[in-house]
């Protein structure tokens, strides 16, 4: 058999065509060189931010070697970060020994430097980081896209370092994505307290048009009425004290009932009955009765852990009654709690705190003070 052979002309045809693309190719990776060098901000040798290094620590400011992310991470430069009760609680010590640690779950900031194999975040994009702060993609919570409930779950704040400083890094496949648009500080409760009470209402397939009671009126309890509204449910807020009723009918209450003056399960009842309550103010006395609420195949959703409670099972066999709790959200959950929040106008009631002042949020915290959440800002 004759095999053709090519010729010299052909072979010096080719090697022109390969030094030609050779060099274009060495001058598209120099221009993305260039251009991604040229993009990154110039990034300090060190940054300041709260590291708690023993059980009941002071939450003060330290300077802290800056890491670049490795492998499926992202730096953030931090613009707001919400104070929430778990921050408290990790830094008292409940949480088990996880220190030194800086906290903060409610994350909202800036791309600045991307890992190897981050492809689907940018330089400058804004993000956000909340409670959710990695998972594996292997074990059996996650292959049902439960990836909040990972066997090997990350938690930002808690078992790796958070948000409470300049800087902060981020698993990219625990990242949200942030609209530009939206004011940080405002978003940043979103990540926890919002995702919380927008997943927990609509995970319990409640019908549209039932009467959804909430329980409590401050950080979670005020965005749980925004959104139970707006997901067509009729609403009524359980609180103590009458000078919250004109307030809650503007969130968008239907009605409201005083549990100071009155007995809340009673009242419930004359409405008809609450398909489902949400419980988001931490008062053990009051949840055990608040089953009495429920219309038959009504749902406790308790959002706000207290610890034991006393149930009646009697009622819960008659009734077809249950009682659930539901563990915050992942990525798509925070990216849709937060779409649905700017789509009907749902606004998070913050106080603006500079990072420097963390102990005076912290304090106002614990302390009770501030009505809605506390935020630092950078």
């Amino acid at each position: 058999m004759n095999i053709p052979t090519a010729s010299p002309e052909l072979f010096s045809c080719l090697r022109h065509f390969s030094k030609v693309l050779l060099h274009h190719l060495i001058d598209h990776i120099s221009y993305k060189t260039t251009h991604l060098i040229e993009k990154m901000p110039s990034l300090p040798k060190t940054y300041k931010a709260v590291v708690i290094n023993k059980a009941n620590d002071p939450f003060k400011l330290q300077d802290v070697e800056l890491k670049h992310p490795g492998p499926d991470q992202i730096l953030v430069k931090v613009l707001a970060c919400g104070v929430c009760f778990s921050d408290v609680g990790i830094a008292g010590g409940h949480y088990g020994n996880v220190f030194p640690r800086i906290p903060g779950h409610e994350i909202v900031g800036d791309v600045v430097e991307l890992g190897e194999g981050v492809k689907h975040l940018q330089l400058g994009q804004r993000v956000g980081g909340p409670w959710h702060g990695g998972h594996d993609g292997h074990c059996r919570q996650c292959q049902r896209s439960q990836f909040q409930m990972c066997q090997n779950a990350l938690v930002n704040g808690y078992t790796r370092d958070g948000g409470f400083a300049e800087y902060v890094l981020l698993q990219q496949e625990a990242v949200v994505r942030v609209p530009r648009e939206l004011d940080a500080a405002e978003v940043a409760p979103l990540l926890c307290a919002g995702v919380t009470v927008f997943n927990g209402i609509r995970k319990m397939h409640v019908e549209q048009g039932a009467l959804v009671a909430v329980q409590g009126l401050g950080g979670l309890g005020h965005l749980a009425v925004q959104y139970a509204n707006h997901m067509g449910y009729e609403v009524v807020v359980l609180s103590s004290g009458d000078d919250k009723a004109d307030f809650a009918r503007k969130l968008g209450a239907h009605h409201y009932i005083n549990t100071k003056t009155s007995d809340a399960p009673t009242e419930l009842t004359k409405l008809g009955g609450a398909g489902l309550i949400v419980q988001t103010a931490p008062n053990p006395k009051v949840v055990s009765t608040l089953l009495g609420g429920c219309a038959p195949g009504g749902k406790l959703l308790c959002l706000a852990p207290v610890g034991n409670i006393e149930l009646d099972s009697v009622k819960m066999v008659l009734q077809n009654l249950s009682v659930h709790g539901w563990p915050s959200g992942h990525a798509l959950d925070s990216e849709e709690a937060i779409r649905f929040a700017q789509t009907h106008n749902i606004k998070c009631m913050v106080d603006k705190y500079p990072l420097a002042d963390v102990q005076k949020a912290v304090d106002s915290l614990v302390a009770g003070k501030p009505r809605f959440r506390n935020v630092l800002t950078m």
